[in-house]
């Protein structure tokens, strides 16, 4: 599997590292909740700190697993929503340091985060409405308002790090090179906490919230589903692989 874990001094590192642009397929969505679940339950773990190797943070799922095989949605919703709710429902704190490219699923992982690190270079994007699905936007709403949410998701556009940051939905942006040791220099800080005050202290967090992501996530998934019916759907999955762009739609109906 392309993930990657490690224990030290009470901090908990989970690594992607899945050439060439960390883009999971069904079976390693469901297993990143496994590994986040089991991490956040060790009496030695304080806080879980999820980072990438390569190109960039997370390209989201494998469309080409989907355009192949469009009831492999089912696994990939599956594990989707399973990933938020893990990282969301953490025992302990999790931290996301993000670099380059978060689409899709990683935009997910960092919405469900309590502390977001991105590096200079960094940028969100939820392309959905241009590969057949719908998702995401419960995670992006936790971190920024609903009119950015709205234009970024209909238009399937990008919003840089710096951008972000202005609106508060990321902590800090850091130059590439300095985006691990900054973002384990908070993991440090709250490494050196009382274990059960972090545990609380997350809990009271997350009631206070003021809508439930994971519920709004999960409606959204049923649109996913509603899409995927849709003979559009296909076209958009089948255009992304051969041309890599987005399908473009007219009056007329399809054209590549």
């Amino acid at each position: 599997m392309p993930i990657h874990t490690k224990v030290e001094n009470h901090i908990a590192e989970v690594v992607f590292d899945f050439p060439p642009v960390n883009a999971f397929n069904g079976e390693t969505w469901n297993e990143i909740p496994r590994v986040v679940t089991e991490l956040g339950k060790r009496e030695d773990v304080k806080v879980v700190l999820i980072r990438a190797e390569g190109k960039g943070f997370c390209a989201g799922v494998d469309i080409k697993e989907l355009a192949h095989d469009g009831s492999a949605i089912v696994g990939v919703n599956k594990g989707n929503y399973q990933t938020g709710l893990a990282i969301h429902k953490c025992e302990v704190p999790v931290i996301v340091a993000a670099h380059k490219f978060i689409i899709g699923g990683g935009v997910i992982m960092c919405g469900a985060a309590d502390i977001v690190i991105a590096s200079d270079d960094a940028y969100f994007s939820l392309p959905e409405i241009d590969r057949g699905a719908m998702g995401g936007a419960a995670h992006l709403q936790r971190m920024l308002g609903v009119a950015k949410v709205r234009a970024a998701f209909l238009t399937g556009g990008k919003i840089s790090a710096q951008e972000a940051w202005r609106l508060g939905g990321v902590e800090k942006v850091v130059p590439s090179d300095d985006l691990v040791s900054e973002a384990m220099g908070y993991a440090k800080t709250l490494a050196e906490k009382s274990r059960d005050a972090l545990r609380i202290a997350k809990q009271a967090l997350n009631g206070i919230e003021p809508f439930d992501v994971d519920a709004c996530y999960r409606w959204e998934q049923g649109f996913t589903f509603e899409m995927y019916m849709h003979e559009d759907s296909q076209k958009s999955r089948d255009a992304f692989v051969e041309t890599g762009k987005a399908a473009s739609f007219d009056s007329d109906g399809y054209k590549k």
